[in-house]
């Protein structure tokens, strides 16, 4: 064994940066290992490497007994006093047994062991490098396809963007830049595995803090996110210094901020409404940008009774009611839309709501 071999673990440790000690330990279990095959041995044997000399030793570990019944494992006291005169039953004694052509033979039998253990060690630095990054947003470069994922590289690994994490009607071509959302990071014993996202909440909300300051700082909270992918979003937001406008600093000047995001999810249209803890003022926010007359709140079920002008049902319900399903999970209260005309025939108005309605109809064009 030459100091060659430890110059090599060196450049091993920086180039892939994996600890030097854990590549000594692999080692060491590699040359445990060919001792045992090479030389038929089943003793329990310790190896020694000296980095300073780039030796190495094979010691035989035995422990001392009174009658030896097993050679491979134990050593009489009489033999364990020649070497010590102070050792005792029970004593374990170590004795080299380094056979002299057994560096050239460990060292053709841990060659395998050795790029096992680096590559397990290289996976692990890996995983610990990503796993840090679930529900994080990360760019990448698509590599390939296939009939399951699409694969894009994150720089040191591949992840994988299954169909059902994509946004619907989105090209991706080989070579695009794209952001995603890591959802999982799994550590398999075909290393790491990382799935990523383009359709789930989540990245809608890290774009968020990316693009807004306020957001990053705490300034601006998001309470609330609701998503359908490539179509429509919404997200509820709140400013706990009522200096501050949540909705305006998400929006940015000129609408500039929410339309880097609109642009990065390829148009996807987003309602940026104010947060309340009255589920009143939250629902009524959450259905824009229809107009909303009442909302009347069922505590106990969790459940609303919005009433808006009759022209403005259509736009309050949305296209295949998407307006008011992305409200409900944007509030968590289920949510029934009703127009004034019908609530009024229900007998759902009070007497000065349906007077109100009825004086102020302007108010609602």
């Amino acid at each position: 064994m030459s100091s060659q071999l430890f110059d090599a673990l060196n450049s091993l440790s920086e180039e892939k940066g994996i600890d030097k000690e854990i590549l000594l330990e692999a080692l060491e279990a590699a040359l445990i290992s060919a001792y045992k095959k090479n030389f038929k041995s089943a003793s329990n044997v310790r190896v020694e490497l000296n980095e300073n000399t780039g030796k190495m030793a094979v010691f035989s570990r035995k422990t001392v007994v009174e009658e030896v019944e097993d050679p491979q494992q134990e050593v009489s006291l009489e033999v364990a006093r020649e070497i010590d005169p102070n050792h005792e039953v029970d004593d374990i004694i170590e004795v080299e047994v380094t056979p002299k052509d057994f560096g050239r033979i460990a060292a053709q039998a841990a060659k395998q062991v050795v790029t096992q253990r680096v590559r397990e060690a290289e996976r692990g630095v890996i995983f610990s490098e990503f796993v840090d990054r679930e529900e994080d947003v990360m760019t990448g470069i698509i590599q390939r396809k296939d009939s399951r994922f699409i694969y894009v590289n994150l720089g040191k690994i591949e992840a994988k963007l299954a169909e059902t994490e994509q946004i619907p009607n989105e090209e991706y071509n080989i070579h695009d830049r794209i952001k995603v959302f890591v959802t999982k990071v799994e550590n398999t014993s075909k290393g790491p595995q990382i799935f990523i996202s383009r359709s789930h909440p989540g990245l809608l909300k890290r774009l968020f803090e990316m693009e807004v300051p306020e957001i990053y700082d705490g300034t601006v909270e998001i309470k609330s996110v609701a998503r359908e992918a490539g179509d429509r979003s919404k997200i509820s937001v709140h400013a706990q210094d009522p200096e501050v406008d949540p909705v305006g600093s998400c929006v940015g000047q000129k609408g500039q901020r929410v339309q880097a995001i609109v642009d990065e999810l390829k148009g996807e249209k987003i309602d940026i409404v104010q947060w309340s803890e009255d589920p009143k003022v939250y629902v009524s926010n959450a259905l824009s940008p229809s107009k909303v007359i009442e909302v009347l709140v069922d505590e106990e079920e969790k459940a609303t009774t919005v009433i808006v002008p009759d022209y403005q049902l259509s736009l309050a319900i949305g296209k295949r009611g998407q307006n008011a399903r992305l409200a409900a999970k944007l509030t968590g209260w289920k949510i029934d839309i009703k127009s004034e005309s019908e609530a009024r025939e229900e007998g759902i108005l009070s007497e000065v709501e349906d007077a109100y309605s009825n004086d102020d109809e302007d108010l609602f064009e």
